[in-house]
């Protein structure tokens, strides 16, 4: 199975988009999907509780945790790919 992440963020997010630019960047050199959730518009109390005031935030599928948050660390991401 191939990596999938999911950026929660939201909409008018300067740190939001700059997140998805580089994960499009990186995808030309690495194999993973990943899908962005506006946590406004896809009202989950949870979500917003846990990542509200720290979007954007990078969620790995498969071990269902943080990787990172506000940007994009790509150390700890690269471990994802090694």
């Amino acid at each position: 199975m191939s990596n999938k992440f999911i950026v929660y963020g939201r909409k008018d997010c300067h740190l939001c988009e700059d997140m998805v630019t580089a994960l499009r960047d990186l995808q030309r050199k690495f194999q993973f999907e990943f899908e962005v959730v506006d946590i406004d518009i896809d009202i989950d109390e949870k979500l917003v509780q846990l990542y509200s005031e720290r979007v954007p935030v990078l969620f790995a599928v498969k071990e269902a945790k943080e990787v990172c948050h506000y940007f994009l660390d790509i150390d700890v991401l690269s471990h994802y790919f090694s």
